[in-house]
């Protein structure tokens, strides 16, 4: 029986907990003993927190014995992207720069998910300082496309999402700047939740982009992005009952996010637009000006606040860094503080104006990715085919960041592809409702 234990959602663990099925510690012993087993757990995790995890699942245990939990995730053993500091583990970020970095307490989400009764498994590989959306990590690992063997499986939360896929957590947290949970999340069939700018704290968390970053969960479904929600918050959870998508609008962006789709995302949008049409909801079609000047300003924006953030400590040692993202954050020395002020400027105008023009609909919908995970052989050998299967795949998913918004990437039933719900800020509970019933149509159509 424990080993189903592996494949089921954090929710459904839960619940055993609480009905008195599944004792916590034998619950973390047990995926403590996969990921110890997995041939392919060096390439997941970067560190492995059995000592932390034994003792926090035995208070659960305790405290499930005595009708005392602190919730229903309570005891439910999770994993967490190498950028969230853990107190007396290191944190790394996937980066040279930072090896044997061992912070003195834990981030300020972690801190809240403890105390929720989550188990800390331990600290997910991911992409070099989270800037890159492939997952290709030649400094420290590159973890596995649950889909592909020979393929990248996204980033930045690359070890975050294979965690889950192949079984090794119930669960993961990782970080989103432009699309870094959203796309390893789509490319190994799992529920992403990027949260909106400000949400959830960002204390103790590793920063790329402090204007962009943001923390949220890779999950097995919707309930689950719910409750992790609430618990890194600490707050109550979604009320995710008698949600429907009767008279429902959503708009499909059509400029931008469905230019240039490769045949299976396609595939997988198309399949998830005739199930939301079905269920009664009206779709439109549409295109939105600012979505398409906002993305030129993307290469100043990023790079810029990244380079600002880690110049010091790159160009201290820059032989240290994998070329392809030296490359990405030095392009922030080509612009001048001016050209920065005034995107910002700019970029505010265009937020203003995306949400004036889709404030009628309940979310706009694109595709998680216009791209499948590429061949990891590739990636290595050719430049040109590295740097453009980059750009595409965060494409569709910058848009989120760049207006500010609250996104939810399903899986659309065509392996290694997501449709992503766009809200407005701080709409994440409405985009949980209508993901939940569009999770339930996608699994039975």
């Amino acid at each position: 029986m424990s080993q189903e234990w592996l494949w089921m959602s954090a929710a459904e663990l839960g619940r055993g907990i609480g009905q008195g099925e599944i004792d916590p510690l034998r619950l973390a012993e047990t995926y403590l003993e996969a990921i110890e087993g997995h041939e392919l757990s060096l390439n997941i995790y970067a560190r492995v927190t059995h000592e932390r995890a034994i003792s926090e699942a035995n208070a659960a245990s305790k405290r499930a014995a005595t009708g005392l939990r602190f919730g229903l995730l309570d005891g439910v053993p999770i994993s967490w992207k190498d950028l969230f500091d853990s107190a007396g583990i290191g944190t790394e970020a996937g980066s040279a720069h930072l090896k044997g970095r061992v912070p003195e307490r834990d981030a300020e989400v972690l801190e809240n998910a403890t105390k929720a009764g989550l188990v800390c498994l331990g600290k997910t590989h991911m992409s070099e300082l989270a800037f890159s959306g492939l997952g290709y990590n030649p400094i420290t690992a590159t973890p596995p496309c649950v889909n592909d063997a020979e393929a990248v499986p996204g980033g930045s939360s690359s070890g975050a999402a294979a965690s889950v896929a192949f079984g090794l957590a119930a669960a993961a947290i990782g970080s989103d700047t432009g699309g870094s949970v959203r796309i390893p999340a789509a490319w190994n069939d799992l529920v992403g939740l990027k949260t909106t700018h400000g949400l959830l704290s960002l204390k103790g968390v590793v920063p790329l982009c402090e204007s962009f970053d943001t923390v949220g969960p890779l999950c097995r479904s919707v309930e689950d992005a719910a409750l992790l929600l609430a618990a890194l918050g600490g707050t109550a959870a979604a009320d995710l009952t008698a949600a429907n998508l009767v008279g429902r609008r959503f708009l499909v962006l059509e400029n931008v996010a469905m230019e240039n789709l490769r045949a299976q995302p396609e595939q997988g949008f198309r399949r998830a637009i005739a199930a939301i049409t079905k269920a009664g909801a009206v779709v439109q079609h549409g295109q939105i000006a600012e979505v398409s000047e906002a993305m030129t300003l993307t290469g100043c924006l990023y790079t810029v606040d990244a380079y600002a953030q880690w110049q010091d400590v790159i160009e201290a040692a820059p032989h240290l860094m994998y070329d392809q993202i030296l490359q990405r954050f030095r392009a922030g020395a080509a612009y001048s503080g001016v050209e920065y002020v005034q995107s910002w400027m700019r970029l505010r105008q265009l937020r203003a104006g995306y949400l004036a023009k889709t404030a009628g609909y309940d979310a706009v919908l694109v595709p998680s990715s216009p791209i499948m995970p590429p061949n990891l052989v590739r990636l290595k050998a050719e430049h040109d085919y590295y740097v453009e299967e980059n750009l595409l795949a965060l494409r569709n998913t910058r848009i989120g960041n760049l207006m500010g918004l609250a996104a939810l990437s399903l899986p659309t039933g065509i392996p290694s592809t997501g449709i992503t719900l766009l809200g407005a800020p701080m709409s994440e509970a409405r985009l949980l409702r209508l993901g939940v019933v569009l999770e339930s149509l996608l699994a039975t159509n």
